[in-house]
């Protein structure tokens, strides 16, 4: 029953380590995308527009 507890620690201690681990390198930049921004003048990306409903003009009124 003892190992188990000393198991269970050694895992909180290793996951807040991880866990403290991980804000630093968010903190550090390490996962900011510098490459993206860079190329992407190169591709042509549509731009999305809200059109307004447009009346067909070939109605026919009687």
């Amino acid at each position: 029953m003892e190992v188990i507890f000393i198991l269970i620690a050694i895992s909180l201690v290793l996951a807040g380590s991880f866990l403290f681990l991980f804000f630093k390198a968010m903190k550090s930049g390490q996962f900011d995308d510098n490459h993206t921004p860079a190329i992407r003048i190169l591709f042509e990306n549509e731009t999305k527009t809200k059109d307004k409903k447009q009346v067909p003009s070939t109605t026919k009124s009687k």
